[in-house]
């Protein structure tokens, strides 16, 4: 069958246009272990972006019912942030429906869901509770990947003397070890457990992200000790600016090469259990330094109505942060 000259010239374009385009590989199919360096490990000059934490809207009081996450985007999105980072106690469900629409919500507004954030610990004794936790951990993993969510929030989990946790921020996070265990003990277990989550973390493309949130990550050092063992390209930090309540910046400095999203504290109204007065325009040249250009999501954690501090807030992050 012979072409005609338009057809003829339209191939030629075609090839001489796909020439031209750059080998791209194929994304591995799901069950398949995606690439060992995630984009999120990457760093260069570039600016951050912006976005909210759903938890600045509920500080887990009892008297209130958990925000809706519906609302925290609608107001994510009024406020001109990028994206909103899920906290899952706050999450009404978890059945598909619900999570496909969290995640079309998110899209029509404008808004990328960056981080789902998860309460768990593995600093218990029995291994049959941290295998729990473990089976915890890899559930909200597979929530993430279904909302379309790249980075989890870890915790270390703590010793759990201390039974309140009021009580354990009028004592700075410090809580005595359990009796009959060590400090060497509860590293151990957190470092073993964080191992077993590695494979499915890789599998769905979830970056995890251990907090400096008490418990073993109460310092920089503790922190830091458990990220280097475990040594893995889909493990890194989530740098909480609010909650080194001693030498915050010397510690902060420390967790920085290794941190792949920020959680920013403010505190209108005083805090709901203790306020930092945080140099953000400090932060935002130490993160600069790094050439961290990920996201820095906004915690708000004081006694205003968040509707009224949330926007106060982003303004003075734009202007740290010039973005």
């Amino acid at each position: 069958m012979s072409l005609s000259r338009r057809a003829l010239l339209g191939a030629a374009g075609t090839a001489a246009a796909a020439a031209a385009l750059p080998f791209v590989p194929s994304t591995p199919a799901f069950g398949q272990p995606a690439s060992t360096n995630p984009a999120a490990a990457g760093k260069g000059p570039g600016r951050v972006k912006l976005g909210v934490s759903s938890y600045s809207y509920w500080h887990f009081r009892p008297q209130d019912a958990p925000y809706p996450i519906e609302k925290v985007i609608d107001h994510a999105a009024s406020v001109g942030v990028e994206g909103v980072d899920i906290l899952h106690r706050q999450m009404t469900g978890e059945d598909n429906a619900y999570l496909q629409r969290l995640k079309k919500h998110a899209f029509v507004n404008g808004i990328d869901l960056i981080a789902l954030s998860i309460h768990q610990g593995f600093v218990y004794p029995d291994p049959a509770e941290r295998q729990k936790n473990i089976d915890h951990t890899v559930h909200c993993m597979e929530l993430a990947y279904a909302m379309g969510i790249p980075c989890l929030r870890l915790n270390t989990g703590r010793w759990n003397t201390t039974r309140s946790f009021d009580d354990l921020m009028k004592n700075k996070g410090i809580e005595p070890v359990l009796p009959g265990y060590t400090e060497d003990q509860g590293f151990e277990w957190c470092i073993a457990s964080i191992e077993k989550l590695l494979p499915t973390a890789e599998k769905l493309g979830v970056l995890l992200a251990l907090e400096n949130h008490w418990g073993l990550a109460r310092t920089a050092d503790g922190l830091m000790r458990i990220v280097n063992a475990v040594n893995s390209p889909w493990l890194g930090v989530l740098a909480d600016t609010g909650n080194f309540l001693d030498d915050q910046y010397a510690q902060f400095e420390k967790i920085l090469p290794k941190t792949v999203f920020v959680q920013a504290k403010t505190y209108e109204g005083g805090g709901e259990w203790y306020s930092l007065d945080i140099d953000y325009t400090r932060i935002a040249k130490m993160l600069a330094a790094q050439q961290y250009r990920g996201y820095v999501s906004l915690e708000f954690e004081g006694k205003a109505p968040a509707e009224q501090a949330v926007p106060k807030a982003i303004a003075q992050l734009r202007a740290a942060f010039n973005t």
